[in-house]
């Protein structure tokens, strides 16, 4: 991937670069001059210059406004647009929660040096920052979704690359991942596109990293009850793919079988059969 090591020596490790960030982000805001907005320029601030933690703080509240969110988000990419630097820092810093939800994720995932898949999450963000539409709503969703396509993308080619030969013929493999495993489920499904990546990121968040659907719904912009449609059809097709690998599946890998009945315990097969055709009408186009 060759992702240039920025990070920040503590003790024996290196940080990763999304630690490197909140490591600067807060000198930004220390001492007796932090980096503030006017908060008078801004609905919802108190009248009086604000530190970045303060406001990052206030947005994450959910009785803030998801106008006034945008408000200061574009803002901030303006700033950072105008002036890079510190404002750029302070965009990246301001975005770490979420941004650090996206790199714990891949992270997870990753079959490398994680190092790798975090500085394609920060290159995916900053990348946004460039090209966000600010005329539109749901700013940081979008810059988080730039992030994560990046990330995705990393994981995917990591997931793919060949496994290396020794000279001598002999090849030095890591213990067999189980083809069953949720999170491979998911990465086979999006390489034959019965899900999008968003799809994998709704079952994942929801289902394997324990994210209440309300939560991952606000961050998409999307409303709840068509977060929870979205799965629910999302899980369909997936049925009907796990169910058409299963026929090939390994016999010593029972974590495929235990991944179908899993999922297949929610919908009665009427629903499977015609997740099925959507399946096979996506692999013909």
């Amino acid at each position: 991937m060759g992702a240039r090591r920025v990070g920040i020596d503590v003790g024996q490790r290196e940080l990763l670069p999304l630690e490197s960030a909140r490591t600067s982000f807060a000198l930004l805001v220390a001492g007796p001059a932090p980096l503030a907005l006017d908060g008078r320029r801004f609905s919802g601030l108190p009248n009086r210059r604000v530190p970045l933690d303060e406001v990052r703080e206030w947005m994450l509240r959910r009785r803030c406004p998801a106008a006034a969110r945008d408000e200061v988000w574009s803002y901030l990419v303006r700033r950072s647009r105008r002036e890079g630097a510190a404002w750029t820092l302070a965009c990246t810093g301001m975005a770490l929660p979420a941004l650090s939800g996206v790199a714990r994720w891949l992270g997870a995932r990753f079959p490398g040096d994680v190092f790798d898949v975090h500085a394609e999450v920060l290159s995916g963000f900053l990348g946004g920052l460039a090209r966000v539409d600010l005329g539109r709503p749901h700013v940081l969703p979008r810059l988080r979704w730039a992030a994560y396509r990046q990330g995705y993308a990393a994981l995917m080619e990591a997931l793919d690359a060949p496994v290396p030969v020794r000279a001598d013929g002999f090849r030095s493999l890591a213990p067999r991942a189980s083809a069953g495993h949720p999170d491979l489920v998911l990465a086979r499904a999006v390489r034959a596109d019965v899900l999008s990546p968003g799809d994998a990121d709704l079952i994942g968040a929801t289902r394997l990293e324990a994210v209440p659907v309300s939560v991952w719904a606000d961050g998409h912009a999307m409303t709840v009850a068509a977060a929870y449609k979205a799965r629910s059809r999302a899980e369909a097709r997936l049925v009907a793919f796990i169910r058409d690998e299963s026929q090939a599946a390994d016999p010593e890998d029972p974590a495929a079988t235990e991944a179908l009945h899993r999922l297949a315990d929610r919908y009665p097969a009427g629903h499977q059969r015609r997740a099925a055709a959507g399946v096979s009408k996506t692999a013909a186009h």
